[in-house]
């Protein structure tokens, strides 16, 4: 086992960080014979809207290098509800200034995967470590939050 030099232990700033989410599709019927939406259509819609987003709204602590949209979409039966669902991916590459920063993406319902590419090693001090569990838990009342408003409409 390789020993760790003091130059490979960086502080959390300048996190690289590889981030998959697959973008649910919803299909929408049609009115009349006309309107009807194929699911993997809505999908990739959602996908194009959610990059949109992405490219042109800034977000805090986080800078995309990267959007990835060249995979497929794919279709899952969701058993809740008994019905086929279509999922949109795709590949963030992002530079984060501190990893509270990636929870935003993390928390996300559409989250799947993260895969950190540098630093290998991260030394967090109490306070880091205070600041991200507060942040992780800000997250979820958001969460929180959202649902208990789309179930209670």
């Amino acid at each position: 086992m390789a020993t760790l030099q003091p130059e490979d232990i960086i502080p959390d700033k300048d996190i690289k960080a590889r981030i998959r989410l697959d973008i649910k599709g919803t299909s929408k019927p049609g009115r009349f014979l006309f309107g009807g939406k194929p699911m993997d259509r809505a999908a990739e819609e959602a996908r194009e809207q959610q990059v949109t987003l992405l490219r042109n709204v800034p977000v805090q602590g986080i800078q995309i290098n990267n959007i990835d949209i060249g995979m497929d979409v794919y279709t899952v039966l969701d058993e809740l509800n008994n019905q086929e669902v279509a999922y949109a991916p795709l590949i963030l590459e992002v530079a984060a200034d501190s990893i509270e920063d990636l929870v935003r993406f993390i928390s996300r319902e559409d989250f799947r995967k993260i895969e950190v590419l540098s630093p290998t090693t991260l030394k967090l001090h109490r306070y880091d470590l205070e600041r991200l569990i507060f942040r992780i838990a800000e997250e979820f009342k958001n969460y929180r939050a959202q649902l208990e408003r789309k179930y209670n409409r």
